[in-house]
């Protein structure tokens, strides 16, 4: 561990260097690419900095134990320094954990309601407002790419995205079916029924990320259906991309022009590809899936919301929350931060075992 921190210190302050440099700030795209790194191990240096600190204050220590006047201060500063180094060293595993590469990236999220019918529609539009109001609380913005609405206020599906630093890293582990427990409204004899609404979280890719052949596109324009007053009736602005390769479909009604809507549909697109690719990479490392929160298998039972009991409870870590109107206001960090840790503990646990 302590030759791979040397590596990252001698990298960073090569990189301190570099970003200083008259040439490489005129070249802002290099600049940029500099500065990201930089950024992305500064934690891990500084990290490593206070522990090297810590160790010096120990062996000062060490050499006043033989001062008659300062050996019990000496040696209480060892104890105490001692103690400080494991927990640095703890900390310092987990920094040094490969991150995704996408934990920053903007995130497309998905809600399908599944069995129930209507009040898994109902539940649908319930999660829809959940993620909203927690991205409100984050200050990150919310977009809607298309939706399908039920008459009683529910959705049949919903596709939205949600743009923010570091988005994908808090809301990644909410892909899965979430299972609700309860009396529906329109249920007369008060009977609790389950349904289940599909959510799956997918990060914004650039072009770069994921190539695709246009001559793999099958493209089709449509009139868009929903609020737009004359402008639904006259324009057909709304877009429907099939990859033809994977049968993938996605769709765009919601901006105002063609152009824009083919820019979020292949934004989409480009998103379920990689989504695609990943569950194909899963297969292939079985084992590895075990070494995980979540899979990111929309099959996945992740999470049942009893209402009867005002419980939520995470089925892959066994963590429950009973604060129903909280959670479902977006008060959702308990939950994530349970997940993350959980997730970063298990990735601990491989790598000792490597």
């Amino acid at each position: 561990m302590f030759e791979k921190l040397k590596m990252v210190e001698a990298r960073y302050n090569e990189l301190t260097e570099e970003i200083s440099k008259p040439e490489v700030i005129a070249d802002q795209d290099k600049w940029r690419k500099l500065m990201k790194e930089h950024a992305s191990i500064e934690e891990v240096v500084t990290k490593f900095k206070e522990y090297k600190q810590v160790k010096t204050d120990i062996d000062s220590a060490k050499e006043m134990l033989n001062d008659k006047d300062l050996h019990e201060l000496a040696q209480m500063e060892i104890v105490t320094g001692e103690e400080k180094l494991l927990t640095i060293e703890e900390e310092l595993k987990v920094l040094l954990l490969p991150k995704d590469p996408n934990d920053d990236k903007n995130v497309i999220v998905e809600i399908r309601g599944g069995a129930g019918g209507e009040e898994a529609a109902l539940f649908a539009g319930e999660l829809f407002r959940m993620y909203s109001m927690y991205a409100e609380r984050k200050r990150w913005k919310v977009e809607v790419i298309n939706e399908n609405p039920t008459g009683l206020g529910g959705y049949k599906e919903i596709v939205f995205m949600i743009n923010g630093n570091g988005a994908y890293s808090r809301l990644k582990f909410e892909s899965g079916v979430h299972r609700v427990q309860r009396v529906p409204e329109t249920e007369a004899s008060g009977r609790i029924h389950t349904s289940t609404v599909t959510v799956a979280v997918l990060p914004e890719l650039e072009e770069v990320d994921i190539e695709i052949n246009p001559a793999d596109l099958k493209v089709d324009t449509y009139r868009s259906s929903g609020a737009g007053g004359q402008h639904v009736n006259k324009t057909e602005s709304a877009i429907r991309i099939t990859h033809v390769p994977t049968g993938i479909v996605v769709a765009c009604q919601e901006e105002r022009s063609q152009i824009q809507n083919r820019e979020r549909a292949m934004t989409m697109l480009r998103a379920k590809l990689f989504e695609q690719q990943e569950e194909e990479r899963n297969k292939k490392l079985a084992s590895d899936r075990k070494m995980q929160v979540g899979t990111g298998d929309r099959s996945e039972k992740i999470r049942t919301y009893n209402y009867p009991q005002g419980r939520i409870t995470d089925h892959r870590i066994n963590f429950s929350i009973f604060q129903m109107q909280n959670f479902l206001d977006g008060d959702l960090d308990e939950m994530i931060d349970a997940l993350s840790t959980a997730d970063r503990a298990l990735k601990l646990a491989a790598n000792e075992d490597k």
